[in-house]
């Protein structure tokens, strides 16, 4: 049997019985729904790879079924089957996302031969979507990295919120990585195809977050010599991030309303709306609800926003991702010709101990500072700058007894290298510098858990 699952949808039990037979005779795993209001159900519980159903039927119709499905499961065909076959029930069914019709009484061949260009349909939608995710999540600009549980879920909820159209409101302090996970939204999304355009709205006065934001008519100002779209405008089928969003002026907040409720968008001296097709993301360090609460942003748009919000955390909050974080930009920052240096245990210790007001962002510079300070192959002590220094205890005053020894030291530094590379011991030798089978050795000496085994 195949492993694609077909529902069938219809009130007749007739004409539901025998569209059940020969989908099961052609092979297919068939689940049946005697109306619109049990498929509806049915599909809110599991997904299936395509919908038969009647058009006709009491209570929900097929056009129900049609709207929850792409609702619920935007990758599942659908396939339309009605007694009163006429090019308007196909177009409007067509239009609210039904992949084709069939007229009754059904033709087994007919059928069979539709039902398969349909799965064919979903099958390379759902390997365009998975060959996307992989080449996304394999460039610099979309890798979120890390391993702690916080960066697991925001994953998560990246995933989830990608595909969807709606709104999302991007919360993290200052330097956790907003534009990062606002370009991995993007990159996941239907419309990765199109722009992306970031704009930092903290960063201009309100004429030129006006001009930038909407363009201008030729001759609405002085110096206007030809016509200019904004940034709006050229993000046409895209995404616009709109960065520190809790910075704009309240007079720019009703301008921005008036974008997202109309979808549409007048030039500085223009007279004519022009559409425009864009999704929204924003982002801020502030509590945007306590400031429409207190008057300083607008209530209405901080709820056109606040579709779906998702929250970035800070570095204080997932520590454990520190020494993957520092490598990466230690290899980021590295001369092509050089080898790059490695972490003592002694300098991990101490940059998992230091708080980072300035998040991953701050990370990222004291990695910079460590390649200029480090002339070897191992970063130590010595090159830490003084701020993080101070942070971790001197060992005068650790007494004696408490020392780790060098043995220490050496099977406390390949347990996070072993960890780091999730127990890939080709990896994690080549980190080290030395070959397999003495880092073999080694875990046998230290009497470490066999990290592959």
């Amino acid at each position: 049997m195949s492993s694609e699952k077909i529902l069938v949808v219809d009130d007749e039990a007739i004409a539901r019985d025998n569209v059940e037979y020969m989908l099961r005779k052609g092979g297919y795993e068939v689940f049946t729904a005697e109306n619109g209001e049990e498929a509806i159900a049915f599909l809110e519980s599991r997904e299936v790879d395509l919908v038969l159903t009647d058009l006709r039927m009491k209570g929900q119709d097929g056009m129900a079924v049609i709207a929850a499905c792409k609702e619920l499961w935007p990758q599942t065909e659908v396939i339309v089957i009605t007694g009163y076959a006429s090019v308007d029930t196909a177009v409007e069914a067509i239009q609210r996302g039904a992949y084709h019709y069939l007229a009754k009484p059904v033709k087994k061949d007919e059928m069979l031969a539709l039902v398969q260009k349909a799965l064919e349909k979903r099958a390379l939608s759902k390997e365009v979507i998975e060959l996307r995710k992989k080449v996304s999540s394999n460039t610099g600009a979309t890798r979120i990295l890390g391993k702690s549980l916080k960066i697991q879920l925001l994953r998560e909820s990246i995933m989830q919120v990608a595909p969807l159209e709606c709104n999302v409101l991007i919360m993290g302090e200052t330097g956790t990585g907003k534009e990062l996970v606002a370009r991995t939204i993007h990159e996941l999304s239907p419309r990765s195809s199109h722009r992306f355009v970031a704009f930092n709205c903290g960063a201009f006065t309100e004429e030129l977050i006006t001009s930038e934001l909407f363009g201008h008519e030729k001759g609405a100002f002085t110096g206007a010599a030809q016509i200019k779209k904004g940034l709006l405008e050229l993000a046409e089928g895209g995404t616009v991030f709109f960065d520190e969003v809790g910075e704009l002026s309240l007079s720019m907040q009703v301008k921005l309303l008036r974008v997202l409720q109309e979808r549409t968008l007048m030039r500085v001296g223009g007279t004519e709306e022009i559409p425009v097709d864009i999704r929204i993301l924003a982002a801020t360090n502030k509590d945007l609800k306590k400031e429409a609460e207190s008057g300083a942003f607008r209530l209405d748009l901080f709820y056109r926003l606040d579709v779906l919000t998702i929250k970035v955390p800070s570095l204080a909050e997932r520590k454990e991702d520190i020494p993957i974080l520092v490598n990466h930009f230690l290899a980021k920052h590295s001369s092509p010709s050089t080898r790059i240096p490695k972490l003592s245990p002694e300098v991990a210790h101490t940059l998992k101990q230091y708080e980072y007001p300035g998040n991953v962002r701050e990370l990222e510079n004291i990695a910079q500072r460590l390649l200029l300070q480090c002339d070897g192959e191992v970063v130590d002590s010595c090159h830490l700058i003084e701020d993080l220094q101070s942070s971790s205890v001197s060992p005068s005053r650790v007494a004696p007894q408490f020392w780790p020894s060098l043995e220490e030291h050496e099977k406390n530094y390949i347990l996070e290298v072993l960890d780091e590379t999730e127990g890939n011991k080709s990896q994690a030798a080549k980190i080290l510098d030395i070959d397999r089978v003495s880092l073999w050795r080694k875990i046998k000496r230290y009497g470490l858990d066999d990290p592959e085994g």
